[in-house]
């Protein structure tokens, strides 16, 4: 990946500090900090927004934004029995099936608490006609509280946000597992496009605002609000992508997306075919390996949120190979992690003024 001992510190610590959609400002702040290292400009908006500028070397070259989400699933405690249980509901697309049995940090008025998701032992389960992952609001959370009195002793109540407690390891030769790497390790990739504008050689031409979003796990909200203040004239958006190499998953109904195999690009919907057609050109010129998937409907990202705003943003799509999606497991290879800085560095440097993306009818 990056030889920069200082990105490799930023990367682990962003991807360790919780950021639960609706309450991303610990993650946004440490994100705003490393950027305004190397940026012009870091601003924000009221629901948490972040976005950091580097200033284009001409005025009239079109203004590009490149976009990446904040937030991470977790949970949020919705009832508290007066045996001192947290009983939760789901933040995103929590994955509830393999939840019984994690340990949990809970964000309360007196800080973390470590809950653990209760697990009945399976020589006293009633499994008689089978089994099925319970329901999420059949878990019940252990705090080692005896009473909802303790549980309030703690600074625990209705209404505040959990996320699972493990954190991101090194793995393998050249990869890393752990909770959040959707998609925290794109405002990672962010904050390294931007350090490299900045940094390496001369200034782009473009003016390129990286956008660090907010609440995409719950339908894409903090992007159409920057979208909007922002008013960029284009968009590549980040996020990441099924690997479907593991075993057992149909390439037929899911595409074949390898670990490894550098950035995916998607055709299709909100993805405009002129950005579409420079990302491949500038793959193909600069040997940087593209997959390839399709949209039919959307795209389950950031990118519906933001290519209709005002009269319309083009948009493209660049995802990041993962395996194991909303798990505490969740694995990206570093190879892909680089090239998809290149990528997104190169796009940025190429627009100039005169450049149009609108399509000739």
């Amino acid at each position: 990946m990056t030889p920069d001992p200082a990105a490799t510190d930023f990367l682990y610590e962003l991807l360790n500090t919780p950021s639960p959609t609706g309450f991303e400002v610990r993650g946004q702040r440490l994100w705003a900090k490393r950027c305004r290292e190397f940026a012009d400009s870091v601003e924000s908006d009221a629901y948490g927004n972040a976005w950091a500028t580097v200033k284009g070397t001409d005025p009239d070259a079109p203004r590009v934004m490149i976009e990446a989400h904040a937030d991470e699933i977790g949970f949020i405690v919705k009832y508290i029995s007066d045996e001192g249980f947290l009983h939760v509901d789901r933040i995103g697309g929590s994955d509830w099936a393999n939840a019984r049995g994690r340990r949990l940090t809970f964000f309360g008025d007196s800080g973390e608490v470590l809950g653990i998701i209760g697990n009945t032992a399976i020589h006293i389960r009633d499994r008689k006609d089978g089994e099925k992952a319970p329901e999420v609001h059949e878990l019940f959370v252990d705090v080692g509280a005896s009473s909802a009195a303790e549980v309030a002793e703690m600074g625990l109540r209705v209404g505040h946000p959990a996320v699972y407690a493990d954190g991101a390891v090194p793995f393998g030769k050249n990869r890393i597992v752990g909770r959040a790497l959707d998609n925290r390790i794109g405002g990672f990739i962010l904050s390294e496009v931007t350090r490299r504008l900045a940094t390496d050689g001369s200034r782009p031409t473009a003016t390129c605002l990286a956008l660090n979003a907010v609440q995409e796990e719950i339908g894409g909200y903090g992007a159409t609000m920057a979208a909007y203040s922002i008013q960029p004239d284009l968009c590549l958006v980040l996020d990441v992508t099924h690997a479907t190499d593991s075993p057992d998953i149909k390439h037929q109904q899911h595409g074949k997306v390898t670990l490894g195999g550098g950035p995916s690009i998607t055709h299709g919907t909100a993805n405009h075919p002129l950005l579409v057609a420079r990302l491949i050109d500038l793959a193909r010129e600069h040997d940087i390996p593209l997959q390839h998937e399709s949209s039919s409907r959307f795209t389950g990202t950031d990118t519906d949120s933001i290519y209709h705003v005002r009269g319309g943003i083009p948009c493209a799509l660049i995802s990041l190979p993962l395996r194991y999606m909303h798990s505490i497991v969740e694995m990206a290879d570093f190879a892909d992690v680089e090239k998809v800085i290149e990528l997104m560095t190169l796009f940025v440097r190429s627009v100039a003024a005169g450049d149009s993306f609108a399509l000739e009818i």
